[in-house]
């Protein structure tokens, strides 16, 4: 496995096939996806997971956090937050958050994040944010 930085045009095929593979292709992309940092864990030179990284002073916000549906339940996508995680202290950072699909909120419990009061609906689907201190 290895994991490092990727264009954000690779990022955006990952999150089609995996967050919204029935909506249009430019749905998955963010308006600020140039200013992000993007990276990939490859596993036998096959994009398996991405996550895009968002950094404001001392605060990190990971996005768009997908593996893909085939490599799901194999640590994949664990290595690769815990990777970002660890990038994000190296950086400075002292809070870590993003904004959770409910139904993967135990997900993120694992790595210490927390549910806030702050909750959305985007898609039809609701989220929560969620947030660690580091």
């Amino acid at each position: 496995m290895e994991i490092y930085k990727i264009e954000k045009e690779q990022a955006w095929e990952t999150r089609h096939t995996v967050m919204w593979p029935n909506k249009e292709f430019n749905y998955i992309k963010l308006k600020d996806d140039h200013v992000g940092i993007h990276f990939g864990l490859f596993k036998d030179d096959i994009l398996v997971s991405v996550v895009s990284v968002f950094v404001n002073n001392k605060t990190c916000q990971f996005r768009k956090f997908a593996t893909l549906q085939s490599m799901q339940g194999k640590g994949y996508g664990t290595m690769l937050l815990n990777y970002i995680i660890d990038e994000a202290r190296n950086w400075g950072v002292e809070k870590i958050w993003c904004n959770a699909r409910e139904n993967k909120t135990s997900f993120y419990k694992k790595f210490g994040l927390e549910e806030t009061k702050e909750t959305f609906i985007k898609g039809g689907r609701s989220y929560v944010v969620m947030e660690k201190s580091i």
